[in-house]
């Protein structure tokens, strides 16, 4: 079956029109190999000129980096998107031989250096020179397939924490493996359908990583390497790490208050500021956001418990169990859908923490 593809002028029309007509609000541009490389990305780069100055688009564009272009092409694209990413894929070099042996992890590391070290040098030249060009001015980001080879949480989270620590990414994504076609070197295809509470709790481990202070070691060791299905990563170390608990809000360091289940990072900076003004108790925990159902096992107001619990793991365990914590809102029911491309860019509004591990 022969390749389907837009050429320049053509992904131009058809992004103009969308926009005028308000259907989108930016543009994220891939494209599969076309003879080579760098004849692929020189026709990305085409589109990306005739967008930004025949056109003059001015809103927000994701382009990926196809692995093995030249250099000099990645850092014009750079100059014409907003963010870029070379998609990772797979967490170890093993299943990147497995299911993409054309592709190396060299070869996708080396775009994420360049880019790395371009916003290091952009960042300079725009403090000297006001009116410099940006260059990937929204950062680079990846993907990672949930699913498609036998790789753990544990692998993926810490290789996501390796990537934030010496790429400086602004995010990355895990993309359940949808079967779609039979191969010895797939998963057979079951009844169960894609892995999505195992993205989803990749996901919610990840936001521990990037805004609450948590490391991958943490949260997942070689012993037990995989996300428990029943509770958000946050609530099981928090179970597993009985003798922090119970924080005094009125006295804890705001780090200690973001390891809380129940407590977001926003609901934690909203304590700090308040204790300063007075004595805080759980009505005042309520009015700031504090999802108390959670919070109530873990907390205590100038020395009590807002009911007498037992600090006990399994007693714990089973009351948040039985408060309808077995699954969260977003996976009873979910189907497969895309996740966003403009979530990390927040056009018309920000993150509802509540959604994700708090």
């Amino acid at each position: 079956m022969p390749r389907a593809s837009f050429t320049p002028d053509e992904i131009c029309e058809l992004t103009i029109e969308f926009y005028r007509r308000n259907y989108i609000e930016g543009l994220f541009l891939s494209s599969g190999i076309l003879k080579s490389p760098d004849y692929t990305m020189e026709l990305i780069c085409a589109a990306l000129e005739k967008l930004r100055k025949v056109y003059r688009f001015q809103g927000y564009i994701h382009v990926k980096a196809i692995p093995g272009a030249s250099e000099e092409l990645i850092e014009r694209a750079g100059f014409l998107a907003d963010r870029m990413s070379v998609n990772l894929e797979l967490a170890t070099a093993e299943g990147l031989r497995t299911l993409a042996p054309h592709k190396t992890r060299d070869k996708i590391l080396k775009p994420m250096r360049l880019v790395q070290n371009g916003r290091s040098q952009n960042a300079y030249e725009l403090k000297v020179y006001h009116h410099a060009p940006s260059f990937v001015p929204a950062g680079q980001s990846t993907q990672m397939i949930v699913g498609a080879t036998p790789e753990t949480d544990y692998q993926m989270l810490h290789v996501a924490e390796t990537l934030y620590q010496r790429f400086d990414l602004k995010r990355v994504f895990y993309s359940a493996f949808v079967s779609v076609n039979v191969d010895k070197a797939l998963p057979a295809k079951t009844d169960q359908g894609p892995p999505l509470l195992r993205e989803h709790r990749l996901y919610q481990a990840d936001w521990l990583l990037r805004y609450y202070k948590f490391e991958a070691k943490e949260l997942l060791t070689e012993e037990e390497p995989n996300f428990n299905p029943l509770f958000d990563p946050k609530c099981n170390w928090a179970l597993r790490h009985l003798e922090y608990f119970p924080v005094e809000v009125n006295r804890a360091p705001y780090e200690m208050l973001l390891r809380v289940p129940g407590l977001g990072y926003r609901s934690a900076g909203r304590i700090v500021r308040a204790r300063r003004l007075g004595t805080l108790d759980f009505q005042d925990l309520k009015k700031i956001g504090v999802v108390l159902k959670r919070a109530m096992y873990f907390l205590t107001c100038n020395g009590r418990m807002m009911y007498p619990v037992k600090l006990e793991q399994d007693y714990i365990a089973r009351n948040l169990l039985d408060a309808g914590e077995r699954l969260p809102q977003e996976v009873r029911g979910m189907t497969y859908q895309q996740l966003s491309l403009f979530d990390d860019v927040r056009f018309g509004g920000g993150v509802n923490e509540k959604n994700l591990c708090v």
